[in-house]
């Protein structure tokens, strides 16, 4: 399954002049960049690779990875791990993830998020012949719990989990660090808010490499806009995400895995790393 990366260069360009409140007209100003060139790098034209490489330090992202994803010369290497499924379904004009982990020992799973359809979800499940005990929700915007009350339905012995600072109709809530046992597996709870109020990130031991599921908090190559606090959503990924062991697997809630050393190599957003 080839998913695409979610965020373009002109999204990580838009994200940031939003969350950063830089407006065209003054990183024009700040840049010696010219109008027309720098509407036309924000449209998603790569016209000047000169001027990117100008507007990227006034943004604070890395110059080179900016390239790069402006080249589409990068794309996260596939990670293929025993107790994982990732799940990607249609939501408008965009897909989203949902993931399953299981510890292939005595065949207990969670869920994180349902996505817009648990249908393969449920599949897996059944012919693996897992039983689902915990359903983890990142965050609760619609696209990641379309599907939550089906999940529910079919796995009526599963507990749901939300974070307390983003409580949901039906959940039991939890507060930052508390942990659970998926059979042999571990799961820590980060939150990592600022694209939600309380986006989390689960941290999960056990298997042949520790995951991060970390919602829209970072995706490959870029992370979830601020819509909380772009601030505060950036200093959480850098403390609580990009902190974890290079082999780590992150799971976004949009576009394909990644590992955390693959982000601090490629991703613009974290030029202390380069």
């Amino acid at each position: 399954m080839h998913i695409p990366i979610e965020d373009l260069f002109e999204d990580i360009i838009g994200k940031t002049m939003r969350g950063r409140h830089i407006s065209e007209h003054l990183l024009s100003e700040e840049t010696g960049v010219d109008r027309d060139t720098l509407g036309r790098l924000c449209r998603g034209e790569f016209c000047d690779e000169g001027a990117l490489l100008k507007i990227a330090p006034v943004l604070h992202l890395d110059p080179g990875s900016l390239t790069i994803a402006a080249s589409k010369a990068w794309y996260p290497k596939p990670v293929s791990l025993d107790g994982l499924a990732q799940f990607n379904t249609p939501y408008r004009d965009m897909r989203v993830n949902a993931y399953l982990v299981w510890d292939p020992e005595s065949k207990k799973a969670a869920a994180f998020d349902t996505g817009t359809d648990v249908g393969p979800m449920l599949s897996e499940i059944e012919e693996r012949g897992l039983s689902l005990t915990h359903i983890f929700l990142t965050h609760t915007h619609n696209d990641h719990v379309a599907d939550l009350d089906r999940l529910r339905a079919a796995a009526p012995g599963a507990t749901v989990y939300a974070n307390r600072l983003e409580p949901w109709p039906g959940c039991e809530k939890f507060v930052e660090g508390a942990s659970y046992g998926i059979g042999a597996l571990q799961v820590e709870t980060r939150t990592t808010s600022g694209h939600s109020v309380g986006g989390t990130t689960y941290v999960v031991s056990g298997l042949e490499k520790p995951l991060a599921v970390v919602g829209d908090a970072l995706f490959a190559g870029s992370m979830g806009g601020g819509m909380v606090s772009f601030e505060d959503a950036l200093e959480n990924n850098r403390k609580k995400i990009m902190t974890l062991p290079d082999e780590t697997v992150i799971c976004p809630g949009h576009g394909p895995l990644t590992t955390v050393g693959e982000e601090k190599r490629y991703n613009p957003f974290f030029p202390e790393w380069k």
